[in-house]
């Protein structure tokens, strides 16, 4: 008993110290971070100033032309006004034309009231600069999803289905790693742990503690679901998937993508999602969706509170014909990814 006791305190020194590692390696990730975040704005700040500065320039120089143009007129004009000043006093009505038709023809001059000189606005510039910005961070913000997946990724588990959970139209591969739904009921001995009414299947597997991490095939599929849930969720009735009732997953249905939620949350898509990576982090009440193909984080519900364990859900949608008819896949990590 004395060594059982010397061995649980190095383990926990061990652990103490190994947070201690993790939290400087957090640290330093979130500097890196928060510096490549910063480098970003500073040089869209240097780059919005430039693009101002020169809009002023641009505007200032037509200014000075104009009112270039408007002194060479007026000098024009009183130089004209200076010839025809004398005339105007003569009562030779000869002489008066005589001398008009030797003066030289009247200075050009521009319509003035068409003119309209108007302050810059930098709206547009705004605007620009703006999306620029938001291109610049999106690529940004790839790269330090990237990171991120591939920290997640550590944490991957070896799951199968539980042909014991499985609803009986559901049709599950040999290996458990694969599911699809199927056109007949199958008649199958009544258990407590099935789906009756929708079409979902649990994992043999369940996770009360630490992180964990699994990757699902969603390839050639336009109907989908897939996440985690509690152990005492309703099998048997219609419940909705939301975290109040023990689910935190995301749903595809019409190229549309939403965490299933009291409202859910419409979440982007760029591009067909190929693969979606699942991150759980039971301790800290975290739950994240990866987009695995394009490395990006699509939704992370927080704040979490588990206290019973754990189980990946997937739910493959029913089909119609051809339709949806490609199961959903638990696959490996691809560490080159």
């Amino acid at each position: 008993m004395i060594q059982e006791r010397k061995l649980k305190i190095k383990e926990i020194k061990d652990t103490v110290e190994l947070s201690k590692k993790v939290a400087d390696r957090d640290i330093a990730d979130g500097l890196q971070i928060l510096t490549a975040l910063k480098r970003c704005m500073e040089k869209w700040q240097d780059d919005f100033n430039q693009m101002v500065k020169e809009s002023l320039k641009t505007s200032e120089k037509q200014s000075e032309d104009l009112i270039k143009e408007l002194e060479q007129e007026i000098e024009d004009l009183t130089n004209r006004s200076l010839e025809v000043k004398p005339l105007s006093h003569t009562k030779d009505h000869l002489h008066f034309l005589q001398a008009f038709r030797s003066l030289k023809d009247p200075p050009h001059t521009r319509d003035w009231t068409t003119v309209e000189v108007r302050p810059p606005s930098y709206v547009g510039t705004l605007r620009r600069s703006l999306d620029q910005l938001e291109e610049t961070l999106n690529m940004e913000m790839k790269e330090l999803c990237g990171a991120e997946l591939k920290r997640v990724q550590q944490y991957e588990v070896d799951v199968t289905l539980d042909p014991d959970t499985a609803h009986p139209r559901l049709i599950l591969s040999e290996d458990g790693k694969q599911v699809h739904h199927g056109y007949a009921v199958k008649k199958l001995p009544d258990n407590p742990k099935r789906f009756t009414l929708n079409p979902r299947v649990l994992t043999r597997q369940s996770f009360s503690s630490g992180r964990f991490y699994f990757e699902v095939q969603v390839k050639n599929k336009t109907v989908w679901c897939l996440g985690v849930a509690r152990d005492s969720i309703d099998r048997k009735g219609d419940a909705l998937r939301t975290p109040e009732n023990g689910y935190w997953s995301i749903t595809f249905n019409k190229d549309e993508l939403v965490f299933t939620g009291n409202p859910d949350v419409l979440l982007p898509l760029r591009a067909k999602l190929q693969k979606v990576g699942v991150f759980v982090d039971y301790d800290e009440g975290v739950v994240s969706f990866y987009d695995v193909e394009a490395r990006v984080h699509l939704y992370s519900a927080t704040g979490c509170i588990f206290s019973e364990p754990l189980f990946p859900l997937l739910c493959p949608g029913s089909h119609y014909k051809s339709r949806n008819s490609a199961p959903l896949i638990f696959s490996p990590v691809n560490q080159t990814d």
